[in-house]
């Protein structure tokens, strides 16, 4: 009797041995982990919803870069809309520094319809030796406007 439990045994750790996950789910690439963290957000600040277009390109001041993006907000009466860079312990190894696209929500919510929403604004102060592009930031998708040559 001991021998059949044996045996059975032995069977079933072969059975399971065969067993792998499903190839969808080993086909699936790891997401990159970000080696930056967020800028702290102020009351009323947050990410706006999504990105449909950013550029980035040097400023007229010498040091200073122009960032523009457009994108959408939940509801009209967002203000203050910017950029807040992440914050980065070194330099990314691939040289593009990410950047949080955000907005101050309304004091008074109104009716929850998409809205878009146009934001410009400089970053005085870049890493100039290392930044080859911007990942500029949304709730929902990002986007990577990369720096001209020249």
């Amino acid at each position: 009797m001991k021998a059949i439990w044996i045996a059975a045994a032995t069977m079933a750790a072969f059975g399971l041995a065969g067993c792998s996950p499903p190839a969808e789910e080993a086909a699936a690439p790891a997401p990159k982990k970000s080696l930056a963290r967020q800028a702290q957000f102020y009351q009323g600040q947050e990410q706006v919803d999504s990105l449909d277009a950013g550029s980035v390109a040097k400023g007229a001041t010498p040091g200073t870069l122009h960032l523009k993006a457009d994108g959408k907000v939940p509801m009209a009466g967002y203000t203050d809309p910017g950029f807040k860079p992440r914050v980065y312990a070194a330099a990314p190894p691939d040289g593009i520094y990410e950047v949080d696209v955000v907005a101050t929500k309304p004091a008074a919510p109104g009716a929850a319809t998409p809205t878009p929403i146009h934001i410009e604004g400089s970053w005085p102060g870049y890493n100039q030796e290392r930044l080859k592009g911007v990942k500029l930031i949304s709730k929902t998708n990002e986007i990577t406007a990369m720096l001209p040559a020249g």
